[in-house]
């Protein structure tokens, strides 16, 4: 069987979206999956208030190239009320560093890229280099969480 990178990459990104479901699911959150995996919805989750919130997961390998473990680029979004991004490397930290950003935190944080292919699109990058080490930003430290309290408590603008 042929090794090919795009099929491996993309179920990577399936399998980190259901591993990190059931991490929801296993901290007592009541989760939907939509039938069709499209308009950026992973997963609806349904609040103690009986609210629902979308939410976009996006991961990356610890395989991408150095310096890029961290790398999230050419995601389309435009702001969206009730909104979340959740973010996970699998290479930072010692069992994956995971980021959770409303829509309006994910703008303000991200670049709109001005030119080319991806002209309009968002790229966001949590992670440096130095002296060949990678390590998450200072400025998107206050970003990391180890649970989903954040999707459940805190109002979306």
């Amino acid at each position: 069987m042929k090794n090919h990178s795009f099929t491996n990459l993309a179920s990577f990104g399936k399998r980190i979206e259901h591993y990190l479901i059931g991490q929801m699911l296993k901290e007592g959150l009541d989760v939907y999956l939509p039938v069709v995996d499209d308009k950026g919805i992973d997963a609806v989750v349904r609040r103690p208030d009986g609210t629902f919130v979308e939410v976009q997961i996006k991961a990356r390998s610890k395989n991408v190239i150095d310096g890029d473990a961290a790398l999230f680029a050419a995601i389309e979004h435009e702001h969206r009320p009730n909104y979340w991004f959740v973010f996970y490397s699998e290479r930072l930290g010692e069992n994956g560093t995971m980021w959770i950003l409303s829509s309006a935190e994910f703008i303000k944080e991200s670049v709109q890229n001005k030119t080319g292919k991806n002209a309009g699109k968002r790229t966001i990058w949590f992670n440096g280099k130095k002296k060949g080490v990678e390590y998450v930003k200072p400025q998107f430290e206050k970003y990391i969480r180890t649970d989903f309290q954040r999707i459940i408590n805190e109002l979306s603008e």
